[in-house]
């Protein structure tokens, strides 16, 4: 059904049109005390053996929404009542900014991709920090927050600029994602090379912790699935070495050759990230490659082409405790997790794994055992 709204209705509109439509629908929907209490048993069943235990939180399962969806903060009860169980909001920047110019949004449907270059369009750190502190969950949920580089800041000041928005917004992060990856900020990824980002993670940790006493807020960084696979174990090695709590595996790409692309090529020749099912085979790489690095000392998060519960599992057997998706959503819809949800478990009880905890990583335990 959701196929056959999305081609008469979504599919006719311009894509970020579409985004914010289906954003109020939403917040509406959450606002409404029966209707969301509906939505929520339809869409976001819960498996005891889905159970997971990352980042020093206990969640309903593994699946949570990748950073991009929610800038700024105004879905996390909506999107937990349609079955993530994690939300990633941002990415958030030290200043607001209005993000590239429009068009900046484009559906590649035969591909079952995005390529998006929005440019970290957001309300700013501050904002978002004050919607965060006044927040009244309707629905419990664990809360990422994805930080990156304004835009106009250079990069030579670019870690006072990430220390401000952490300084702001590490109070209210169950966990702090550094985001060098994207590619619609100019110079951003050059912050992946490890001279640089080595001094830009040990400040943003400090600050931190020098924000928030009380607790640690578990810091990962998110990489892109463009890196030479030497730079993968460059930032594998330096994540052991900071103590960093995670690596996220992976953004969008630049990329176009090579990944049997389909649709319009005035399409395909758009700048920015591409996102959706072509980038699977490449981010799944990525986690696997992490995971022989660094094996369980740190958390990984598989994000990148996830479409299926297949896809979820295959990013667990390779080393994921948590995995994520976004771009599948705007072609599935709203049964999208219910789906996820329903296949990891009937492959979990298929497995030889007592426990989720006990799947991952199991493919490259079987290799060297």
């Amino acid at each position: 059904m959701y196929r056959l709204f999305f081609q008469l209705l979504f599919q006719r509109m311009d894509p970020e049109k579409a985004h914010h439509l289906a954003f109020r629908w939403i917040q509406l929907a959450v606002r409404l005390p029966v209707l969301r209490t509906f939505l929520a048993a339809a869409l976001a069943p819960r498996y005891k053996e889905l159970r997971t235990e990352a980042l020093g939180r206990r969640m309903h399962g593994p699946f949570g929404l990748a950073a991009g969806f929610d800038k700024n903060a105004v879905a996390i009860d909506g999107m937990t009542m349609l079955g993530f169980d994690h939300v990633e909001i941002g990415t958030v920047t030290a200043q607001p900014q209005p993000g590239n110019p429009k068009k900046r949004l484009f559906r590649l449907v035969p591909d079952r991709a995005l390529i998006n270059r929005m440019g970290f369009n957001n309300d700013g750190s501050a904002s978002v920090a004050a919607r965060l502190a006044a927040r009244n969950p309707v629905f419990p949920a664990t809360v990422g927050v994805n930080i990156g580089k304004t835009k106009i800041v250079p990069e030579a000041e670019a870690t006072a600029d990430y220390v401000t928005s952490t300084e702001r917004l590490a109070p209210h992060a169950d966990y702090l994602v550094v985001n060098v990856s994207s590619p619609n900020t100019p110079g951003l990824r050059n912050l992946q090379a490890v001279e640089h980002l080595r001094p830009l993670l040990t400040a943003v940790r400090e600050a931190a912790d020098r924000t928030v006493t009380d607790r640690r807020v578990p810091l990962l960084v998110k990489i892109a699935p463009d890196l030479a696979d030497a730079d993968v174990d460059a930032v594998a090695d330096l994540a052991v070495e900071l103590g960093l709590d995670g690596i996220i595996a992976t953004n969008t790409t630049i990329a176009r050759d090579g990944l049997g692309l389909t649709s319009d090529p005035k399409l395909i020749a758009e700048t920015g990230g591409l996102s959706g099912a072509p980038v699977k085979e490449r981010s799944l790489e990525v986690l696997r490659r992490l995971y022989a690095r660094v094996g369980d000392r740190i958390t990984l998060i598989g994000v990148g082409g996830i479409e299926t519960a297949e896809d979820a599992w295959q990013r667990i057997l390779a080393g994921a405790t948590l995995v994520q998706g976004y771009s599948a959503f705007i072609y599935q819809g709203p049964f999208w997790c219910r789906t996820i949800h329903k296949g990891l478990a009937a492959r979990l009880r298929n497995s030889p794994y007592a426990t989720l905890a006990d799947a991952v990583g199991a493919e490259h335990k079987k290799v060297t055992a």
